[in-house]
């Protein structure tokens, strides 16, 4: 595993949607009756993380992207925490933390990924179910690979390993595709209007041009809440991402789920193809009714696809 700067589009990948539901038959929506559960933090790598905490069992730790936080799993605590302890944060620059922009700050995946492994540490959580959704997966993954011992089982959820792509036909093309379409979103960045450079991020990677305009302005207050890691990232890009190949994953030998939708868009699918390939304890599934939000698109679904797979590991 390498150390490389990928193009610039690369990190655009690294978008990440916080909690939404729409409208299809397999959506639920959050018990507004249900217990608020308390806020912790705890302080690692000269931070604080703040995080929920609730249930018993065996613990699961889910991880979102950039453009999300700990509500982002609103839809799988409950039905998580019934029979297991369930550990919901928020990454660096995610809300409430109070990390602000900053041209010297590291907002890279190597960065998330240390603080997941110090977070694991320190609540003592050893070995866990980690669920990972975009960059939050790609950050389970890399902390499965440097950390096998912390990790019981894994569940992808559409990570954006892109180096992953040099290995098909065309990889190439549909990488310099996607940074075509997202490139007016960095200029939006540079002069900032945050919320435009967003929802460009946004509809690309859910492949709908009218993905943001459909959901409430609850939704567009909490991706707003959660720009800095992602405008961080584009502007003051520092450091490169880990160029994973087969052999890596070869090495992984906890049980993996590697999840996607059916309507996500054709790069998520040729990066699962590759894991699917490159794995050997694996299940893949496609989840109907869903692009890449994959757990707020369709929660019950996932829910039931993500319980089913702990409960047998």
């Amino acid at each position: 595993m390498k150390k490389k700067l990928f193009p610039f589009s690369f990190f655009l990948l690294l978008v990440y949607l916080s909690s939404c539901n729409n409208n299809n038959t397999g959506t639920t929506t959050h018990n507004e009756t249900q217990a608020v559960p308390e806020v912790k933090s705890v302080f690692i790598n000269g931070d604080s993380i703040h995080y929920v905490d609730i249930g018993n069992g065996d613990p699961i730790v889910l991880v979102h992207g950039v453009m999300g936080d700990y509500r982002t799993w609103e839809a799988q605590m409950n039905d998580f925490s019934r029979n297991n302890r369930v550990i919901a944060y928020s990454l660096r620059y995610g809300y409430p933390n109070k990390q602000i922009l900053d041209s010297a700050a590291d907002y890279s995946l190597s960065q998330n990924t240390k603080d997941l492994i110090e977070l694991l540490k320190a609540l003592k959580l050893e070995p866990v179910h980690l669920v990972g959704h975009s960059s939050g997966a790609f950050a389970t993954l890399l902390t499965t690979i440097e950390h096998p011992e912390l990790v019981r089982s894994l569940i992808l959820a559409e990570p954006p390993v892109m180096s992953l792509l040099k290995n098909i036909p065309g990889g190439d093309t549909l990488e310099a595709n996607f940074g075509k379409m997202v490139f007016p979103g960095i200029e939006k960045f540079k002069n900032n209007e945050d919320e435009k450079a967003a929802e460009i991020f946004i509809n690309t990677v859910m492949d709908d041009s009218q993905y943001l305009a459909k959901h409430p302005q609850r939704i567009r207050e909490i991706f707003m809440a959660n720009t800095v890691q992602l405008k961080g990232s584009m502007l003051y890009p520092k450091m490169g991402f880990p160029d994973i190949n087969c052999d890596d994953l070869k090495k992984i030998k906890i049980p993996v789920l590697l999840l996607q939708g059916d309507r996500s868009p054709l790069f998520f699918r040729k990066i699962i193809d590759e894991l699917d390939r490159c794995l050997s304890n694996k299940e893949r599934v496609t989840l109907p009714n869903a692009s890449h939000g994959l757990e707020y698109e369709n929660p019950a679904e996932f829910n039931k696809i993500v319980l089913g797979f702990i409960d047998k590991h």
